[in-house]
């Protein structure tokens, strides 16, 4: 009889392990089960924090430091990846330009910048990369993906030719786009936007009016954020003969997707994905008996796009089983019955406190996989 195959494909647990130390405890544990069980691990994301640690995890990259243009102006350590096939760089534009980069007194739509976004995009182009890979969660910014392109060499000219400055609270002055200074290197490259917000740029579904209050916009910044960013499509379809206001996705990271559509040739997709597909993850999950994933914490909405409901969907492709682990299992998680996971285990072994939980993270899933793994493999 074959040694069983098991593919482990979990995402980070927040603020207590990475998806690739997920990955290591299961195994310790299915291991101490069955310990002629060939274990396949495969670090995942959904687009969001953690998706370039997991694509370089996944493939054998590495990690890139680089100092940007933070969201403030000020200078910020961000890094970027280059997975394994040395072809594909991935970015979270986060690690730029991320709300963590403010505080609570300093964070200002109208005058944040994506900037060093472009940047580490401009960094990636240095490494002659192929494909970059862009997760666009966790923003601070609202200014359309403006700061990005300027730093790609675009140029936002008000009517007297001056530079506009940094933030979507410049962007109603915006009277011409000079483009003869775009980096020509990106005609070369495919730029993938992992995000699985559909807001459009303007509007009351729109960027400034739906994430504008928790990057500190008042009612009447967000009047005025969303009124420039109108205006800012406005040129921009004039100018450059593109639409995008009303495109799905284009209001995400403050219409970061809409400045990437635009300037970058950019196609959004699903964040998850997007992960699936650079990982390799549905080919790996051909070869397995059974399909383990989780997440820090598993409900209902776990089927709009996260990690282990991708994973399930992957794995039921090829009509494999699916186990789920979590730190926290919260409502209604039958409906994941429906959606390819078979079976969800909570790894707390007792009533604990939040922090006591992530310190023993690691312990509590080496655990918990071990008792799985004792009862799959019972005969």
């Amino acid at each position: 009889m074959k040694n069983p195959v098991f593919v482990l494909a979990p995402d980070s647990f927040k603020e207590s392990m990475t998806a690739k130390e997920v990955c290591m405890a299961m195994e310790a544990g299915i291991k101490k089960a069955i310990p002629d069980a060939v274990c396949i691990q495969v670090p995942m994301a959904d687009g969001g924090e953690g998706t370039v640690q997991s694509l370089i995890d996944a493939t054998g990259g590495k990690i890139y430091r680089e100092t940007v243009t933070g969201p403030l102006g000020n200078p910020v350590t961000a890094h970027y990846g280059i997975l394994g096939d040395g072809e594909t760089a991935a970015i979270e534009m986060a690690s730029a330009s991320g709300i963590h980069l403010v505080t609570k007194e300093t964070k200002n739509p109208l005058i944040t910048t994506t900037f060093g976004t472009g940047e580490l995009i401009k960094a990636c182009l240095d490494k002659q990369v192929n494909n970059i890979v862009i997760g666009i969660g966790g923003s601070a910014t609202n200014d359309g993906g403006a700061g990005m392109a300027q730093a790609l060499g675009v140029q936002f000219l008000s009517q007297d030719g001056a530079v506009l400055p940094f933030g979507g609270g410049a962007l109603g002055d915006l009277a011409k786009i000079e483009m003869s200074g775009l980096d020509p290197r990106l005609a070369d490259v495919q730029i993938f936007v992992a995000s699985d917000v559909s807001n459009p740029l303007c509007g009351e579904n729109g960027a400034s009016h739906v994430f504008g209050p928790q990057k500190g916009a008042t009612k009447d910044m967000v009047q005025t954020l969303d009124a420039n960013l109108a205006h800012y499509a406005k040129v921009i379809k004039e100018q450059l003969g593109k639409d995008i206001a009303e495109v799905p996705g284009a209001g995400a990271a403050g219409g970061l997707g809409a400045g990437l559509m635009v300037f970058a040739d950019a196609q959004l997709k699903s964040g998850i994905d997007l992960v699936v597909e650079y990982t390799g993850l549905e080919q790996k999950v051909k070869e397995a008996d059974l399909v383990w994933t989780g997440e820090g914490s598993i409900d209902f909405q776990t089927q709009f796009g996260k990690t282990p409901y991708g994973v399930a969907q992957t794995a039921k492709k090829h009509g494999k089983p699916v186990i789920a682990v979590a730190g926290y299992i919260g409502e209604k998680i039958d409906v994941l019955y429906e959606k390819g996971i078979d079976a969800v285990f909570g790894i707390l072994p007792h009533p604990m406190d939040l922090e006591e939980a992530l310190q023993t993270g690691a312990e509590n899933v080496e655990r918990a996989c071990e008792n799985i793994a004792r009862l799959v493999n019972v005969k």
